[in-house]
């Protein structure tokens, strides 16, 4: 201690006042001033010197209209001995510019601002100011107070507490080991006697946090643990209080008529509002404080480990902005850790978010957003956020410019839900979203883009996109852009059925001329994904094969390695789309198109999709005599399907299944293999015991010897399975089974033969749909013929359209097949 007072005189410093100003967004006086340090020698001679600019901010955020500018300049001058008396009047002027100036805070519905990164630092409470400016030079006097009776510690903390919030300070602060060790045991000792001296030297200590390299000390001294101590019994003290304020005002509320209740109660309630305050400012400085030490993700982890999630979702409840500010934005740090995530919402979090979406606090809402996105990368949370009702306040804030790239991103997060796509029907999304890409430049955000596609996957959202010129629109950004994502939306559109599918009509030159020319590749491959959404009866798909060639394009690219497999896969699709057209198929059959995919099926066999649109083009041909008789007398096509019954993906096998059993009905040949190969696979383990018996069992004791029964005879070798009856029955009778070729299938419990019509135990009148959504064409109560095809696919509404009445296809339209109904 004497050691640092004689240092302290060989160093002369000097302030020197200089200009006042406004600040340039805060209710707050600038002040400048000049910093002068001089290091004499021992005959008082200035041996070194340097001087620095300063400033001083002086907030007033008690200044309204009715202010009394005087009184206020007079103790703003009083209070800051940096201002010299003379400069009254300079400071009323001041204060009068900043009472007139207009408020820079942006209301919710204004342009795009600059919103904080991070939170402001804490400001002075009632029981950090002091009316003494500190001196560096007199810490030893602070010291010394620290030892007095608790007013005066409480005035040497806050005196401390000026020159610490100066970062000049913190280097020389930190050196006197004395002040800081003195500091960290008065706030372990006394800090339950004094929200004021608690909150002054966690300040302290806070100041110190701003940097990382006095980190280290403020954990050796245990200020973090200390400060979580101190925060989870303020906590608990907050809850007493407001349950002992609740029995004050249901008391006051039961009997109206007394009035010393009422005045009791109002007493207490002012009397917690002041305790509120206090304990709010000691709450930001500690949360604050942790905050900056939870840099260190091993400290992040203790913090975790002790509670501090569960600490910050339940201050979450408090009303004080500033606070608010700072326990979302520690709670968004941390949110990136799936354990503290679980955390919170085992605490409920996102219901208590709900008062915070929307409010008037631009930095809070902003900050509370950026949580908000973090969490809903989880499913679970994305649905409680439809459940508490933030799904439409999240919309309502798309047309604010700070908050849409984060809102858009959320809503993306949800709208992957299946689940949640038909809760954007309830809310303003669609025209809002609308809007925004119609009017948006040329290259719209991507968020945008994405929400859209996902959204426009719904069926009830699609038709609200399409309303009045809603697709017309769409389609000419499209194809003015050249825009992949926007087409992919509109591809999306397309998919559903019902009247939606039929505006595509009057887009099909466009489609097809920019599927087959267009230079930008992923604009085509969503274009010709677009030709092959469109399942619609009566469309003549032949009249667009041959008007724009496409049956040699088609087969350029089925050829192995001509086109990407995307590409490849878009064009089989388009090729199933089109062989629900008798003509089509003809045409197609006969240009070797089922060679060419036979040819692809060996080449991409590993590829379930395209395997799986590959079969279904073969199942849609079976249903048109010509390009039946082709495919079972002419290709082997049979016989790969027969291969892929036991496919490992299920649609695959589905659409087997589906495919043999019209085959079988057809062709008894085949029928014959198709059941043989099914008897295989159902009893593969039956079949290879029977195939390792040595010996007929009726030869009893004598099977095993060459000499006294036959030789060894074995079942099967090279004939037919189904043409041994003996095997299958324990009572085998040929009188009664007549025909060996008969199968085990044929005979069940309804009698020898079973179901005449159908004998291979299959529901004919399931339904054949395209695999994996690709608009299969039979829904459920339409008419179907013998085959399962629909008859009126969109249903009896439309069979007005089909008669020639209000034909929506228009009459003049090439595309129209013509039926005499006209």
């Amino acid at each position: 201690m004497m050691m640092q007072a004689e240092d302290a005189r060989y160093l002369k410093r000097k302030v020197k006042g200089g200009s006042i100003d406004v600040h340039p967004t805060e209710k707050a006086l600038v002040v400048n001033y000049e910093l002068e340090a001089t290091i004499l020698g021992e005959m008082g001679d200035p041996m070194l010197g340097e001087r620095k600019e300063c400033q001083k901010i002086i907030r007033v955020k008690g200044l309204h209209d009715n202010s009394d500018l005087s009184t206020l300049a007079k103790e703003i001058i009083e209070k800051c001995k940096l201002i010299h008396p003379s400069k009254l009047p300079e400071v009323e002027q001041l204060l009068y510019y900043l009472q007139n100036r207009k408020e820079t805070t942006p209301s919710k519905a204004s342009g795009k601002t600059k919103l904080s990164e991070k939170p402001e630092d804490p400001a002075f409470c009632d029981g950090t100011e002091t009316d003494e400016v500190a001196n560096i030079n007199d810490v030893d006097e602070y010291l010394e107070m620290l030892y007095e009776e608790l007013p005066e510690k409480v005035k040497g903390c806050a005196l401390l507490l000026q020159l610490a919030r100066n970062p000049d300070n913190l280097e020389e602060l930190f050196q006197n080991e004395t002040v800081v060790s003195a500091l960290v045991r008065l706030l372990r000792e006394e800090w339950k006697r004094s929200t004021d001296l608690a909150t002054n030297i966690i300040y302290i200590f806070f100041c110190f946090s701003s940097f990382s390299s006095f980190h280290a000390v403020i954990l050796h001294f245990k200020i973090g643990t200390l400060c979580m101590t101190i925060i989870q019994h303020e906590l608990k003290k907050h809850q007493l209080w407001l349950d002992e304020l609740n029995k004050k005002k249901q008391a006051a509320a039961a009997d109206k008529n007394n009035t010393r209740l009422k005045e009791d109660y109002e007493k207490s309630l002012k009397k917690y509002e002041g305790l509120v305050r206090k304990q709010e400012q000691l709450l930001r400085v500690a949360y604050y404080l942790l905050l900056n030490l939870a840099e260190d993700l091993s400290v992040e982890l203790k913090m975790r480990n002790k509670g501090i999630v569960k600490m910050l979702v339940s201050t979450l409840d408090r009303s004080n902005f500033e606070l608010l500010i700072l326990v979302v934005s520690f709670l968004k740090k941390l949110s990136i850790f799936i354990e503290n995530k679980k955390e919170m919402v085992d605490q409920n979090i996102v219901e208590k978010l709900t008062k915070l979406i929307p409010c008037d606090h631009e930095d809070l809402l902003n900050i509370t957003i950026r949580l908000l996105l973090n969490l809903s990368f989880d499913p679970d949370i994305r649905s409680k956020v439809i459940k508490f009702g933030l799904l439409p306040k999240l919309v309502n804030l798309l047309p604010n410019e700070n908050h849409t790239q984060l809102v858009l991103c959320i809503l993306y997060h949800i709208s992957m839900d299946d689940k949640a796509k038909s809760m954007f029907t309830f809310t303003d999304c669609v025209p809002i979203a609308m809007k925004m890409l119609l009017e948006s430049p040329e290259q719209p955000d991507l968020e945008l883009l994405a929400l859209c596609i996902n959204i426009a996957a719904n069926k009830r959202t699609a038709q609200i996109i399409c309303e009045g010129p809603g697709l017309k629109m769409l389609m000419k950004r499209a194809f003015k852009f050249k825009d992949p994502f926007l087409m992919k939306m509109i591809r999306n559109l397309s998919q559903h059925q019902g009247p939606t599918k039929t505006l595509f009509i009057d887009y099909i030159s466009d489609l097809c001329s920019h599927a087959l020319h267009c230079e930008n590749e992923d604009f085509s491959l969503e274009c010709l994904g677009i030709l092959g959404n469109l399942t619609i009866p009566d469309l003549d798909y032949e009249l667009i094969l041959k008007e724009y060639d496409l049956v040699p394009w088609i087969k350029s690219k089925l050829q192995p390695g001509a086109a990407d497999d995307d590409v490849v896969l878009e064009v089989v699709i388009l090729v199933g789309t089109v062989c629900s057209d008798d003509a089509c198929a003809k045409l197609l059959a006969e240009s070797n198109i089922i060679h060419l995919l036979i040819e692809l099926l060996n080449a991409k066999q590993e590829d379930d999709e395209v395997v799986c649109q590959i079969v279904y083009v073969f199942y849609q041909m079976i249903f048109h005599k010509a390009t039946r008789e082709i495919i079972i007398k002419e290709t082997q096509a049979p016989a790969y399907l027969i291969d892929l019954m036991h496919d490992k993906n299920a649609e695959i096998r589905s659409v087997c299944d589906n495919t043999l059993d019209m085959i079988a009905e057809f062709d008894e040949e085949w029928a014959k293999k198709i059941q043989l190969e099914k008897f295989r696979w159902h009893n593969s383990q039956w079949l290879e015991m029977v195939e390792s018996r040595p010996a007929d069992d009726d030869y009893g004791d004598y099977a095993g010897y060459p000499d006294d029964g036959p030789m060894y005879d074995p079942y099967l070798q090279d004939a037919d399975i189904l043409d041994r009856p003996d095997l299958f029955y324990e009572d085998y009778n040929n009188s009664i089974m007549m025909d060996g070729h008969l199968t085990p299938e044929y005979i069940d419990d309804a009698g020898m033969y079973g179901d005449y019509h159908n004998p291979y135990g299959y529901d004919l009148d399931d339904p054949y749909v395209r695999p994996e959504g690709h608009l299969g064409f039979v829904q459920d109560g339409h008419q179907v013929d013998p085959y399962g095809r629909a008859l009126d696919p969109y249903g009896p509404e439309y069979g007005e359209y089909l008669n020639g009445g209000g034909d929506p296809l228009g009459a003049d339209n090439p595309y129209y097949r013509d039926y005499g109904h006209r």
